[in-house]
């Protein structure tokens, strides 16, 4: 029986990333990187299990050559951390999750051994010792989170050295023991700034440089964070923003700047782009772009002013923005009146669900 592989990408600093910050946001964060993980397989390696925040996959019967596993490796640590770096620079959330998550690591374990299986519930599991050992060495003695191990059961077949260095990898030897029985590895850090990230758009801040169209102020008794997230959360819209057939968003994604979702409306689909524009220092501001609107396009920024740690003011700006003379002069006369009582309303809704908590209790 040849050997197989066994590929163990495992998000460091998960537990305590976790403990210390607000739960669905963190839950959305490691979601989403996992996500990335898994697309960043090059491979063909089969993911046998999702284990809360690392991935198991497997090559039955296959190892790789060694070109092809370093490079395998190298792509995953680049979408890893390109990924957190558009969580930093596209960011709108002031949460403890958002803020903190460039922080996390990523370390991979790749051992090699016989595999056997066993099915349940239908599924077919690696099991066996390797599987095992290749668990086990996530608990190692390597001073660091953010590394690639390599087993010698790996290393030997593939030829790869101890003395290996290349502009990512720097090579060491190693070695633990797992019941009375020693595993011997090569390891290398990874150094984050010699990963050639992937490109991302980031979206400018919008300067209209002009009054909104429509303004409507609101006292909320809620936290400025809180209201944020009332707002931003798209699962809570149907319980202030009425009128709409179905809200359409990606749930295991927080919201940043360039997300997108979409109001369907009569059976018309509005598409919203997240925006961003600048504001006073201690505001928080979240914008929205359509062009999907009757008129050219909408452009609408809830701007939130903190007022004590439990209230705060929030001030809506809305810009329609009309191409034709016969729409600017619809939007002057009609449009303008139709779009400040749709909001007057929306926000005496969320003040409601606010006060009824029922969005707390989702």
């Amino acid at each position: 029986m040849n050997s197989s592989l066994l590929f163990i990408p495992d998000i460091s600093g998960f537990a305590q990333f976790v403990q210390n910050t607000e739960i669905e946001h963190s839950q959305h964060v490691i979601s989403e990187l996992l996500e990335v993980l898994i697309d960043a397989n090059t491979q063909q390696l089969k993911l046998a299990e999702i284990e809360g925040d690392a991935l198991f996959f497997y090559k039955e019967n296959e190892i790789p050559s060694q070109e092809k596993l370093l490079a395998q490796i190298e792509t995953m640590f680049t979408a890893f951390y390109s990924h957190l770096k558009l969580l930093e620079k596209n960011r709108i959330c002031p949460c403890n999750a958002c803020a903190t998550a460039p922080n996390l690591e990523l370390k991979i374990i790749v051992h090699a051994g016989d595999l056997q299986f066993i099915t349940v519930q239908s599924k077919r599991k690696p099991f066996g010792q390797s599987v095992i050992e290749a668990h086990r060495l996530l608990k190692n003695s390597i001073v660091s989170n953010n590394y690639a191990l390599i087993s010698n059961s790996v290393s030997n077949r593939i030829g790869l050295s101890d003395n290996y260095r290349s502009m990512l990898y720097e090579f060491d030897q190693g070695e633990d023991i797992y019941d009375n029985k020693e595993i011997r590895y090569l390891y290398s850090n990874i150094d984050k700034t010699k990963l050639k990230l992937n490109a991302f758009a980031i979206p400018e801040t919008v300067d209209l440089k002009c009054k909104p169209c429509i303004e409507v102020n609101k006292d909320f008794d809620v936290s400025a964070p809180k209201l944020l997230e009332y707002i931003t959360n798209y699962k809570y819209r149907h319980y202030w923003v009425k009128g709409v057939d179905k809200f359409e968003y990606n749930p295991d994604e927080v919201t940043r700047l360039g997300t997108e979702h979409v109001c369907v409306i009569d059976g018309k689909r509005l598409n919203f782009t997240t925006i961003t524009k600048e504001v006073q220092e201690g505001e928080l501001v979240y914008g929205e772009l359509t062009h999907d609107a009757p008129i050219h396009a909408l452009y609408q920024f809830f701007i939130i002013k903190p007022i004590s740690g439990s209230s705060c003011m929030l001030t809506v700006e809305m810009y329609p923005k009309a191409k034709s003379l016969i729409k600017k002069i619809l939007v002057s006369l009609v449009m303008k009146r139709a779009f400040r009582k749709s909001m007057q309303a929306s926000l005496h809704n969320l003040q409601n669900a606010i006060a009824e908590g029922v969005m707390i209790n989702e």
